[in-house]
């Protein structure tokens, strides 16, 4: 099982960090060693002093495909949840600034905190699928999958040209605007729609 990440998959969330706006789908991988499940808590780790909270929508795949024609790309996920893609993001900084890799600040045990997973049937339109975050109880990122650059077939016809894609495989496929940190004591919770898919503290 492996998890792939599209980076700057909303405009918005482009725009508050100051990067351009790409004309295709950016993508990272983390490990399996990334994945946090039943909303056991996020400990904070202790090479950073910046981690922020990235809320996604996450596809889990369903059968094998290479090189995926766009037209059948979307019989390739059948269950949908939600994510969190914990960034260092001091770490990302310094990484960038100095033009290296920067897995390190993505890649990290447990930075992928990951919810149950629901049949896409039971969805609706997963074009217009409202997706929130809220931290402490406030509402702080809030977004609908009708503001992605890139559909979720996009993503995986792409993403299929260069990886092969395997049933298990979880895509992360971005974050709205509204991104930031956490601390020590911070208390996360996630809905899609009216169901809460996540819910889990900072340690």
């Amino acid at each position: 099982m492996k998890i792939i990440c599209i980076g700057r998959n909303y405009i918005e969330h482009a725009k508050e960090l100051k990067n351009p706006v790409p004309t295709e789908p950016v993508f990272f991988l983390k490990p399996d060693t990334a994945l946090q499940i039943k909303n056991r808590p996020f400990f904070y780790p202790d090479f950073s002093s910046d981690i922020h909270y990235e809320l996604e929508v996450v596809l889990k795949l369903n059968k094998t495909g290479k090189n995926i024609d766009l037209q059948f790309a979307n019989d390739y996920f059948d269950q949908v949840g939600l994510g969190v893609d914990f960034t260092a993001r001091d770490l990302q900084q310094r990484l960038k600034d100095k033009g290296l890799p920067w897995e390190k600040s993505k890649a990290f045990d447990y930075s992928a905190p990951v919810s149950e997973f629901i049949p896409r049937n039971e969805l609706g339109d997963l074009s217009d699928l409202h997706f929130r975050l809220n931290l402490n109880g406030k509402s702080v990122q809030n977004g609908s999958t009708a503001d992605m650059i890139f559909s979720f077939a996009d993503i995986i016809s792409y993403v299929s040209r260069f990886i092969t894609l395997r049933a298990g495989d979880l895509i992360f496929t971005g974050t709205p605007e509204g991104v930031g940190p956490v601390k020590i004591g911070d208390h996360l919770q996630a809905w899609i729609g009216d169901r809460k898919m996540l819910d889990f503290r900072v340690k």
